[in-house]
């Protein structure tokens, strides 16, 4: 694949830094790193209860990939189940390199059985906790693993002459008895949702507070008294947002999504499916205690929606010479499920971009060229004339029908090819892509998004829209929850961007009241935002990667049922900032 634009695009960059006087470490050169990954399935006991899941590397959770911002990275999947698979690199950037993206039937059309595919991607101006996943039906709740990026010069949050920390690395997931595929279709088939998982993990274990059954499934780490650590968490949680935190541990957030943020220490945190962020605590505690990192459930609809009311723990020990059993362990003060939302927003507002982001990355300037409006959320879809409503329509609502999610009324139904290559041939041959439209509409049908009690529900036609964009334009999105079925709040993931979080608000946004907040100082920036629960968010980016990028909510049945949209961002006038050919194993539909 050629790299000449990656390579100058590079070197652009490194001008940039120098114009700003940033001090390049003596790191070592470019790279590239090689892995490769093997799907395979693989038995496994959890909760008393065995069943086989699908893994990478007979690992779960899979392998960490660790590479050094400026390398690139080849990893090659061999597809060895009996499902079709994709990988997608989360939050990477993806510069010219879509192909590599990973969301089926938007970048590529899956890998299938007995089949490989190399994955080839740069990791430029990145730098951070990033994860990678499958991206296709419901297969990443065991198909993810880490992404760790680590910088060529020092942790800008350290002080002068501090020892560098050390890493531990967290993934929380969810973990349910039954095959997560059988989840989904049975979801699938009756409209109704799906069922809640059966416990939540860190690093792919329950933990002790599960009862006898998973007192063996619990991650131990055995860490040294007195020193510094910088903790690594990653959601990878399917349908629930996560409060998170350490007993008797300060935590102090310097990273978000990969991205400096100016620190601040907090006792806990909250995390969104899809969100990164990296913390610094200190084993500074009595070491005759046993302590434990834990996480439950931010339940954002209650009473509407309900969700899995357990905790996940793991056990942290700095005693010395370490200890094998841990009879009783301190667990961390977290905000209470179903009252968290004014911790949640606090907790939001308190992130702020680094110096170091905002240079590297300058805010988008005002006005923006391309606006969007849109609403995210629930509905309830009517039962088509060929299912049987009582199988295929058990949404317990009045008159029935069927689980749905929508933006803007659009209730996304996927491609039966990936958009990606239809809209490269119809750059370079004219042909006019056949399986979706480009009309996504800017903004919504008018009414009240968050009347409460909740309005009448909307049926959302179903459509797979796009919307294109210029190269180079500045793009604004209002993203508005709503109270249609149920208000929940969404956490949106771009890819091919990180973008700024310019505001966030409950109710109904309006731009004359609420513009004047826009934090157009020190926003963070990020590549997924939670949108509060009949609330909204405003986030903004320069379209400057060309290519096709879903936009979506990251819990995966939202998504899935419909919560999508693509954003075509259209090759520049430049060679280096055009879209690359495809691959020539790019796997075929």
């Amino acid at each position: 694949m050629a790299r000449r634009g990656a390579m100058q695009a590079s070197l652009a960059f490194c001008f940039l830094w120098l114009a700003i006087g940033a001090q390049l470490s003596e790191a070592t050169p470019p790279r590239t790193k090689f892995y490769e990954f093997n799907i395979t399935e693989k038995k496994i006991t959890r909760l008393c209860s065995t069943k086989s899941i699908i893994v990478v590397n007979n690992q779960f959770p899979g392998p960490q990939i660790d590479v050094e911002e400026g390398d690139s990275l080849e990893i090659k999947v061999n597809n060895f189940i009996n499902h079709n698979i994709t990988l997608h690199w989360h939050g990477i950037f993806q510069n010219r390199t879509g192909w590599f993206d990973g969301p089926a039937y938007i970048t590529q059309c899956p890998i299938q059985r007995q089949r490989s595919f190399v994955y080839k991607f740069d990791v430029v101006r990145q730098r951070g906790t990033l994860w990678w996943h499958a991206h296709i039906t419901f297969l990443r709740a065991t198909v993810y693993g880490a992404l760790i990026v680590h910088p060529k010069q020092s942790f800008p949050f350290l002080r002068p002459g501090e020892a560098k920390p050390k890493e531990l690395v967290v993934m929380l997931g969810e973990w349910w008895k039954s095959d997560v595929l059988d989840v989904i279709g049975q979801a699938m088939l009756t409209g109704a949702g799906t069922n809640l998982s059966d416990a939540f993990t860190i690093n792919g274990l329950p933990g002790p507070l599960y009862g006898k059954c998973s007192q063996q499934d619990t991650q131990v780490f055995n860490l040294q008294p007195g020193t510094r650590y910088l903790l690594r968490l990653i959601s990878a949680a399917m349908n629930t947002e996560l409060f998170f935190g350490i007993a008797n541990h300060t935590l102090t957030i310097v990273e978000a999504d990969a991205q400096y943020v100016k620190p601040f220490t907090t006792p806990s945190l909250v995390i969104s499916p899809g969100q990164a962020i990296t913390a610094l605590f200190t084993t500074d505690r009595d070491p005759s205690l046993t302590y434990s990192m834990a996480a439950h459930a931010f339940a954002s609809a209650p009473p509407f929606i309900p969700f899995q009311n357990t905790t996940t723990a793991a056990i942290l020990s700095y005693a010395s010479p370490p200890r094998k059993s841990f009879p009783r362990f301190l667990l961390p003060s977290l905000p209470p499920s179903t009252a968290g939302s004014a911790f949640s927003d606090a907790f939001a507002a308190k992130l702020r971009s680094a110096d170091r982001v905002r240079r590297e990355f300058p805010l988008p300037a005002s006005p923006a060229a391309e606006k969007f409006f849109i609403t995210v959320g629930l509905n309830v879809q009517s039962c088509p004339p060929t299912m049987n409503p009582n199988i295929s329509c058990a949404l317990p609502v009045p008159g029935g029908g069927r689980f749905g999610a929508s933006m803007n009324n659009v209730s996304f139904i996927g491609s039966s090819s990936a958009f990606l290559k239809q809209h490269f041939d119809f750059i370079h041959t004219g042909e006019d892509p056949s399986t979706y439209t480009t009309d996504f509409p800017r903004f919504p049908r008018p009414y009240n998004f968050t009347a409460s009690p909740a309005i009448a529900n909307q049926n959302a036609p179903e459509g797979t829209k796009a919307r294109i964009i210029p190269y180079g334009a500045t793009v604004e999105v209002v993203l508005q929850g709503t109270t249609l079925l149920a208000p929940e709040n969404h956490p949106i993931h771009l890819h091919g961007f990180d973008f700024y979080v310019l505001a966030t608000g409950r109710g109904n946004f309006n731009r004359t009241r609420d513009s004047p907040a826009f934090n157009l100082v020190d926003p963070p920036l990020r590549n997924t935002i939670s949108v509060p629960a009949a609330g909204w968010a405003v986030i903004r980016f320069v379209a400057d990667n060309p290519g096709t990028w879903v936009f979506h909510c990251h819990l995966d049945l939202h998504s899935l049922t419909g919560l999508d949209t693509v954003f075509i961002v259209e090759d520049g006038a430049e060679e280096w900032q055009r879209l690359e050919p495809p691959p020539k194993d790019l796997p075929p539909c």
